[in-house]
């Protein structure tokens, strides 16, 4: 798959003719996606994100780390952080911040030390990409948390989408994307949205403790989740 995103967060940061990033979408007209977003300082955050970073402890690994923004703030903290993202260009980005652990790293194929935290802000459980993968991902965490550790994370239930008439041939929360960026476009790829009650059911099954740190009007909600 092409870097796009992470040249756009390069771009941003080098302040190379930064342009739009376009996000095209299976259920409407595409969306452009600011960048700055990426570069979040402390005070910008929401409230969502500021209580993830303030329930973390111990060592942290933080998915899908984009440009190093929840990194560079948990290091700040003290934390030892490692970050790891799919994309070269996004983890050059980090690098060059002043994260001090980041690499290129597919999560499902990831192995090292194991974490107190595990981290992924911004939708990131996302990147499971079908609801049918949801229990491997979890598998794949559960192996990287030391005894006692964590898994925080946010999704939504984006149900409102469509209006009431749910999809029929897949669970609603399953949505197909392209990035595009300087006439530059990714392949199609799945992403996830869960809702909190399906989340709950799949992960106590799975053999994990869920708990609901955080829910707005909009119905994105933080949880953690730990094993038995």
């Amino acid at each position: 798959m092409k870097d796009v995103l992470g040249q756009a967060i390069h771009d941003y940061h080098t302040q190379n003719s930064p342009g739009d990033l376009w996000i095209h979408n299976t259920y409407g007209p595409k969306e452009a996606m600011p960048i700055e977003a990426y570069f979040r300082e402390e005070d910008d955050m929401p409230d969502l994100e500021w209580l993830a970073m303030n329930e973390c402890r111990g060592r942290v690994l933080d998915v899908g780390a984009g440009a190093g923004s929840h990194a560079l703030q948990l290091q700040e903290r003290g934390f030892e952080v490692t970050a790891i993202d799919i994309s070269p260009l996004a983890v050059k980005v980090m690098q060059e911040r002043g994260v001090n652990s980041a690499a290129v790293q597919d999560i499902f194929t990831y192995s090292g030390q194991q974490f107190d935290t595990i981290l992924l802000l911004m939708n990131g459980i996302g990147l499971a990409g079908k609801l049918d993968n949801i229990e491997k991902l979890l598998s794949t965490f559960k192996l990287l948390l030391a005894k006692g550790g964590q898994l925080l994370f946010d999704s939504s239930d984006i149900a409102y989408l469509y209006e009431s008439k749910l999809p029929e041939d897949r669970y609603y929360g399953e949505i197909t994307y392209q990035y595009e960026y300087k006439n530059q476009k990714t392949a199609w790829f799945d992403w996830l949205y869960i809702d909190e009650h399906k989340l709950t059911d799949i992960a106590q099954k799975a053999g994990w403790t869920i708990e609901v740190l955080y829910e707005d009007e909009f119905k994105q909600f933080l949880v953690r989740l730990t094993t038995k």
